[in-house]
């Protein structure tokens, strides 16, 4: 069945929505309600995963810093509104901490960073890479949690040489910041959880795959009207 065939393809990643377009796309008419039926009656269930979330830091380390992005129109082009954040990962044992720098107007992921230790160098080297892929223009907002690795002198150096505009989650409301939930939630229901990885190397190479190969470039975002990161800002950019 086709439908099995395409839920296979993509790993378990995409529910009847997804996989619906996925025919569409081929010229199969199919109605969704009856393509999510199908599923059922295969027992084909998409990837989900809970989030855990990690201990919150201190607020008062430093001067908090603004939320402007809820004063904000959504952006309308690419790099007006970048967002960041951290997430643990446990691999045979030991822990790992990825952050992840996103461009809101395309949810593309534009720069990412894994390392054992949370600090500012892990956030340093992810925002950083951005910087490389997608050279921005000054007044860049650049939106994050109030992490001290976030409002470490390091990073605060960074915004004042390319001419970023911090703004930060009010205190208590990760909603804020809904986009890098909704990230890390795709993330690990569709890669991390369940998935065996032999060491450090083989869970890099394999991040870099998920997110450069598969998130950026296929997979279908429902805030983009269903469309990839890139078909959605016409694939003119590097992938991070």
């Amino acid at each position: 069945m086709r439908i099995t065939a395409i839920f296979h393809k993509w790993k378990g990643r995409y529910g009847s929505p997804r996989i619906h377009l996925d025919l569409r796309d081929k010229g199969i008419a199919v109605s969704r309600k009856r393509v999510e039926r199908l599923m059922k009656e295969a027992n084909l269930i998409g990837r989900v995963a809970r989030i855990y979330r990690r201990k919150a830091m201190p607020e008062k380390t430093c001067d908090p810093v603004s939320n402007l992005r809820k004063d904000l129109p959504k952006p309308t082009a690419i790099n007006q509104h970048w967002t960041s954040d951290v997430t643990y990962l446990k691999v045979e044992g030991h822990w790992m901490f990825l952050a992840v720098v996103m461009g809101l107007y395309s949810r593309r992921i534009v720069g990412w960073s894994l390392k054992n230790n949370r600090t500012a160098s892990l956030t340093k080297a992810a925002l950083l890479k951005a910087i490389r892929n997608r050279r921005p223009p000054k007044g860049l907002v650049f939106h994050t949690d109030q992490g001290i690795e976030y409002r470490a002198n390091v990073i605060l150096k960074i915004h004042k040489r390319y001419g970023f505009i911090p703004s930060m989650n009010r205190a208590y409301h990760c909603t804020d910041n809904a986009e890098m939930e909704s990230f890390f939630h795709s993330f690990k229901g569709e890669f991390f959880t369940g998935t065996v990885f032999r060491n450090t190397h083989h869970l890099r190479d394999a991040l870099a795959g998920y997110i450069q190969h598969f998130y950026n470039r296929i997979r279908r975002h429902s805030s983009l009207n269903y469309q990839s990161s890139v078909k959605y800002e016409g694939g003119c950019l590097a992938a991070g």
